[in-house]
């Protein structure tokens, strides 16, 4: 072995020095193809002699492809292990020993990662592609500092980017292959990815490849995807409000024939459903998981979602993580639990999802996984949901039941109480959580009343819980199993917890304390010890949340008997068990029940938060004296007045304030008021002051025109005649215009009569429509003919006064202006009367064409009720056929009878024998029935 070795050494070593020393490009490319022939079966002596030539080949002989691809095809066998065949341990460690130590030969000098990427921008495919190999590899081996690398390189990232926009499908998925090693652990280099329209490239190929029934490079995408937005604040925001979230509704969308299912499509589909639970994961911020799940549910991404999970024919792993996913996008958003709620299982009848994923939790033939789900599911539902807790609870009270029916409080009630163990800590964890932080449901809840057997009385869900957990009868034996225990330990824990009555409940039974106690006090084994430990801290909140309503368990006298019976400091020891044991940091993590087996799943992540809670404040209860206590209460009472006299201050100080805006903003109303008034009496005194002017202009012209009266008075007697006969003539007409205004009101008093006669006989009198008409056109050209004359009237008027002002002078004219002016209030009273008038035709005119309206009304529904005649008609006469036809039917059948009665009478049978023999035949075949 060792010659074949040295032989191989010097061969590599002269190939070696053609690539150094050679000038001619075929010699170095010959010399470079040989080293990749030899580098995969001799690695160490390749890359121990060869490597800085084939560095140096990078960097200088740029200009031919090919040897460029034998270069990094060789540096690639060197540095990756691709043996197809299985290796033992130590030669696979030494494989990858050695992938190490090249790989940090090869990056000691940054500046060739950078030639790397350098090369990565040449099209020719037999350099992109090994180039995209070897820096894939380079990431697996020695990632953080590659990445470093390229971060710091210009337009790094970019260049790996512009890898899924080839149009060759095999540098494109190696592509897809190097950026999931590039994106690993490395936040900034995965928010510039993403910033690089990463999600939009990788939503194309998804669904270019098929989606869900694409093949692996549907994978490699959604593994990047995972990448990117896991624990990514920042892409998972651009994931949302690019509207991203929208476009993988499509990927849910499954077929009636759930069958046969490919291995690949469950991966694929696997993977989806983590993508969704990343955008929603409780991990996350609430603001950010609150707008995704909006988002999930606005696109019906949720919807979708529920259908896959009242679907038949799905696998079992997809229908256990479709169940994870759900119970994410519907934890704590309250319209995505309120249609949850709404969702029914395609059964008949149809019952709730929430009824059949139930029926799964408590059925012990079920797988663990889905189990476990379906609880998650459920805690999620009723994740600050108090409507739900609500409706969850009256399925227990007696007035809601529905014996007809299956309920999830039935269902909760039979796991609670089965002889399987687990389901009885599902069943209490999930009561637990219909009970969380709800004062309201936890009253409630003490009205469940159950019936145990025929012929006792019912007892309360309270009781028959401490009764499995006491008594010593075949339910102890069920209930003796540690996991049983406990799940009914942190179901009471949480429903006595902040709640006096349920307390006060719990201490009338007179054997719950002495069993604790006895349970604190005794010495266990070790998997006992968590039970002493809830046994103690249920103990602690009877004491912490007692109101002393009861006086033989009152605060002081149940830690007197702790103080006799176990001890305060053994009481605090083994309430320390709780938070010691090794299962409870593991609930403590996270949501979601996560178990490696049955026997582990012992505590809920929200008992947890409870225990974190009452621990401190149950241990200082118990320390405390009585006269501590009553200090205490005279400190909190003395804070609570301090708090609210801290309270009435702020209020008073938050109402001076808002008075004082107030008075601010009338102040500065007011001073604009002011500057307004100051502009407008400025304006209002000049505009005075232009008054003055002119009253003195007129002044003196009135002077000159007095003179100018004295001398025309003397024509003023003729002017005045002529007025007083115009006058009187004006006179008469406004008094014959007044009888026609007379003569016009009782016309229209009888048309007003005439109108209600006719709205009292309705469409009858439809008749009288055509008299009505004319009298309306008759009183029309009446009206007009009145406006023609008052039109003329005040044609004269004006004639007269135009007259009057040119002929009469201003000093006689008092007299006449007066009559005149009287006269004009007369003619404006005929003129407003005379609108009254055409105001009152208008309203006929509407009444007539009202009541043409109910004439056509009337016409129409009789001529309906016509119609509808006929058709009854038609009925009576059919039904009039059909009974002659039944009648005949009758007729022949009686002589059918009567001729088989004389039949019977000829064989000498009665008629009264045969029907006691069918009364009999019929009464036996009732009994069999």
């Amino acid at each position: 072995l060792h010659p074949m070795m040295g032989v191989v050494s010097s061969r590599i070593q002269k190939l070696c020095d053609r690539v150094a020393s050679s000038t001619l490009l075929e010699d170095r490319r010959d010399a470079v193809r040989a080293l990749k022939s030899l580098s995969k079966k001799y690695r160490m002596e390749v890359g121990t002699q060869a490597m800085d030539h084939l560095i140096n080949i990078l960097q200088t002989d740029r200009s031919d492809s090919e040897i460029l691809g034998y270069a990094l095809d060789t540096l690639y066998n060197v540095i990756c292990n691709d043996e197809e065949e299985e290796q033992d341990e130590n030669a696979q460690k030494q494989a990858d020993d050695l992938s190490l130590q090249f790989t940090d030969t090869f990056i000691q000098d940054p500046e060739h990662v950078t030639l790397l990427l350098t090369l990565l921008e040449e099209f020719d495919f037999h350099v992109r592609w090994p180039g995209v190999k070897l820096l894939t590899a380079l990431l697996k081996n020695q990632g953080p500092q590659i990445q470093g690398i390229i971060l710091v390189s210009p337009m790094g990232v970019s260049r790996l980017m512009d890898l899924l926009a080839d149009s060759r499908e095999v540098i494109r998925n190696d592509g897809l292959l190097l950026l999931q090693q590039l994106t690993k652990g490395n936040a900034a280099i995965q928010k510039i990815v993403a910033f690089e329209n990463a999600f939009e490239r990788l939503l194309d190929i998804i669904t270019e490849e098929g989606s869900s029934d694409g093949g692996i490079v549907v994978e490699d995408c959604l593994l990047l995807l995972l990448n990117l937005l896991k624990n990514n604040s920042s892409n998972q925001n651009f994931f949302k409000e690019g509207s991203y979230i929208q476009r993988m509704k499509p990927w849910f969308e499954v077929g009636d024939d759930n069958s046969g299912w490919s291995a690949q499509k469950v991966t694929n589909l696997h993977l989806m459903l983590q993508l969704v639970r990343v955008m929603v994961s409780p991990v996350n911020s609430p603001g950010a998981t609150a707008s995704c799940q909006k988002s999930m549910f606005q696109c019906g991404l949720l919807q979708q979602l529920c259908t896959i999970l009242m679907a038949t024919g799905v696998p079992a792993d997809i229908l256990t993580e479709t169940i994870n996913t759900v119970s994410e996008v519907i934890r704590g958003s309250q319209v995505n639990q309120d249609y949850f709620a709404s969702v029914n299982a395609p059964s008949n009848p149809p019952r709730p999802a929430i009824v059949v994923l139930l029926m799964s939790m408590v059925n012990e033939r079920q797988p663990f996984v889905l189990r476990c789900a379906v609880l998650y599911c459920f805690q999620c539902f009723l994740y600050k949901n108090q409507k739900g807790q609500g409706e969850i609870v009256a399925t227990l009270l007696p007035s809601t039941i529905d014996a007809n029916s299956i309920s999830a409080g039935q269902l909760l009630c039979g796991g609670l109480f089965s002889a399987d163990s687990l389901s009885n800590w599902c069943a209490a964890v999930a009561l637990a959580h219909a009970l969380q932080d709800n004062l309201t449901q936890k009253e409630q809840l003490l009205r469940v009343q159950l019936a145990t057997s025929l012929g006792k009385p019912p007892v309360s869900l309270l009781q028959q819980c401490t009764n499995i957990l006491s008594q010593g009868d075949k339910i102890v034996r069920r209930g003796s199993k540690v996991q049983t225990r406990v799940g009914l330990l942190m179901l009471l824990c949480t429903w006595i917890s902040n709640c006096p009555i349920a307390v006060t409940h719990f201490l009338h039974n007179q054997e719950n304390v002495p069993f604790l106690t006895a349970q604190i006090s005794e010495n266990l084994g070790e998997d006992e010890r968590l039970v002493q430990g809830l046994c103690a801290l249920l103990l602690g909140i009877c004491i912490y949340y007692n109101d002393n309503s009861l006086e033989n368990y009152t605060k002081e006298k149940l830690k007197q008997l702790i103080e006799k019976r176990i001890g305060k400091e053994n009481f605090v020891e083994k309430l320390g068990f709780i938070t010691k044991h090794e299962l409870y940091s593991r609930a403590a993590q996270k949501p979601q029940p996560v178990f490696p087996s049955p026997e582990q799943m012992l505590f809920d992540h929200e008992f947890t938060k409870l225990v974190k809670e009452l621990e401190g404040v149950i241990t200082k209860a118990v320390h405390k004296s009585s006269e501590e206590e009553k200090k205490e209460e005279e400190v909190k009472k003395t804070l609570e007045q301090h708090d609210n006299i801290v309270t009435q201050y702020k209020e008073l100080i938050r109402e001076q304030d808002a008075q004082l805006q107030e008075l601010k903003e009338q102040v500065a109303s007011m001073t604009s008021q002011n500057e307004q008034l100051q502009a407008t009496i400025t304006q209002q005194q000049s505009q005075i002051q232009q008054h003055k002017d002119q009253y003195n202009i007129l002044k003196l012209k009135l002077g000159g025109c007095t003179s100018l009266a004295s001398n025309s008075q003397g024509d003023g007697s003729q002017v005045n005649g002529l007025q007083t006969e115009e006058l009187t003539q004006l006179r008469e007409e406004v008094e014959e215009l007044r009888k026609q205004h007379s003569l016009l009101q009782t016309q229209l008093s009888d048309k007003d009569a005439l109108i209600s006669s006719l709205t009292a006989e309705g469409p009858a009198g439809g008749s009288d429509n055509t008299e009505l008409l004319q009298e309306l056109e008759a009183l029309r050209s009446q009206v007009q003919s009145q406006s023609t004359e008052i039109g003329q009237l005040k044609m004269e008027r004006q004639d007269l006064l135009r007259r009057s002002s040119d002929t009469l002078p201003s000093s006689d004219s008092s007299l006449d202006a007066a009559k005149m002016a009287e006269l004009e209030s007369r003619l404006g009273a005929q003129t407003s009367e005379m609108e009254r008038l055409k105001a009152e035709v208008k309203n006929l005119s509407e009444s007539r064409a009202e009541l043409e309206k109910q004439l056509d009304s009337t016409t129409s529904t009789v001529a309906i009720l016509q119609t509808e005649k006929e058709k009854l008609q038609t009925d009576v006469q059919e039904s009039k056929k059909e009974q002659d036809d039944l009648l005949m039917l009758l007729a022949d059948q009686d002589q059918k009878i009567t001729s088989l009665k004389k039949r019977l009478k000829d064989l000498g049978e009665t008629v009264e024998k045969l029907l006691d023999l069918k009364q009999n035949k019929h009464q036996g075949n009732t009994a069999c029935l």
